[in-house]
């Protein structure tokens, strides 16, 4: 391996509302000695995530914050570049919570094995086939429960997750709106994805636009957002709604109390659940919900995008793109060239 220099980005201080690039700081280390049992990943594909924020914050979560001075958590797509482990060897390609740098050496712990043969491009790994599928799936199918001739409504709509949700929806028979905060985006999903109609949140009054496109009130909200969207959606909800609390994207860079909910009392006289939910409860079904998105994908009832990055130290630049609304599909930093076998 020609590369002697291993260059990753580092937590340097706690984010205050949008992440800054001085949040982080730019190191180049060497790469050290392969010892017995290790393994030296070159890094492909870094995956960026909504949950980063939170990783970045010293506050309780499903993985511990991430310490200043210690490399930023992120998944990745790497392939083996070196090893002395007996379960991997050179070019095989692993899936693994390796971080925003461009090589990582570790033990295997936590190591998926991908196929390199495919007929998905390697980018889908970390999006339909990687948590961003299982997520939309189990979050929609085991929380949600929608039934044939219900009303679905999808927040982030044309976000990695929103966007597959509002199409499981249209498979299982269901009336499928969904909220975005762009021209493009609405019609992405109309257009090209099957949503019977789109709510621009920006230009449009939510409320208004859900009374007329959701004439029989809504049976199940899927939320990524919060806040005000998710106070306005209470105000429709139908008896024995399920609400299914995906994410707050509204609050992760809020430095002050997000407005809403104050329509809760809308629960308590509908009879509602709401349900929060961490993919990772799901772990051991991930394959479950693989079967079902690869045949539909390859049925031509699902679609998903890719927005891809080039260039690990943009990286702390295009998170952002998460909350500004600006991505489009699944966001991605290409950190390397893939092999070529």
């Amino acid at each position: 391996m020609g590369a002697k220099v291993n260059r990753q980005w580092r937590l340097v201080a706690r984010p205050v509302g949008l992440i800054k690039e001085s949040d982080f700081g730019w190191y180049e280390q060497p790469i050290p000695t392969l010892d017995e049992g290790k393994i030296l990943i070159r890094n492909i594909y870094l995956s960026l995530d909504p949950a980063s924020r939170n990783w970045a914050r010293e506050v309780k979560s499903y993985f511990p914050p991430v310490a200043i001075g210690d490399v930023m958590l992120g998944r990745t797509i790497g392939v083996v570049a070196q090893s002395r482990h007996a379960n991997f060897k050179e070019e095989d390609i692993v899936l693994g919570m390796l971080g925003w740098q461009e090589y990582s050496l570790t033990d295997g712990t936590g190591l998926s094995q991908l196929p390199k043969d495919s007929s998905l491009p390697l980018t889908a790994y970390l999006g339909l086939l990687g948590n961003i599928g299982p997520t939309a799936y189990f979050g929609l199918l085991d929380i949600g429960k929608p039934e044939a001739g219900e009303t679905l409504v999808v927040s982030a709509a044309a976000g990695a997750v929103g966007s597959l949700v509002g199409q499981i929806g249209k498979i299982k028979g269901c009336r499928v709106v969904g909220i975005a905060g762009t021209e493009e985006k609405c019609h992405w999903i109309t257009e090209d994805l099957g949503f019977d109609a789109a709510i621009n949140y920006k230009t449009e009054r939510v409320h208004e636009r859900l009374i007329t496109h959701c004439p029989d009130g809504i049976d199940v909200y899927f939320d990524n957002v919060g806040g005000e969207i998710l106070d306005t959606v209470l105000t429709l909800i139908n008896g024995k709604a399920r609400i299914v609390i995906c994410g707050l994207i509204s609050q992760y860079n809020a430095v002050k109390p997000v407005h809403g909910p104050f329509n809760f009392i809308r629960i308590l006289a509908q009879r509602a659940r709401v349900e929060g939910f961490l993919v990772l409860d799901y772990e051991n079904r991930f394959q479950e919900a693989y079967v079902d998105l690869e045949r539909w994908h390859a049925e031509k009832k699902i679609k998903y995008r890719v927005d891809l990055v080039d260039g690990l130290e943009n990286a702390p630049r295009a998170i952002n793109k998460l909350f500004d609304g600006s991505n489009k599909g699944k966001l991605i930093i290409k950190v390397s060239e893939e092999p070529s076998f």
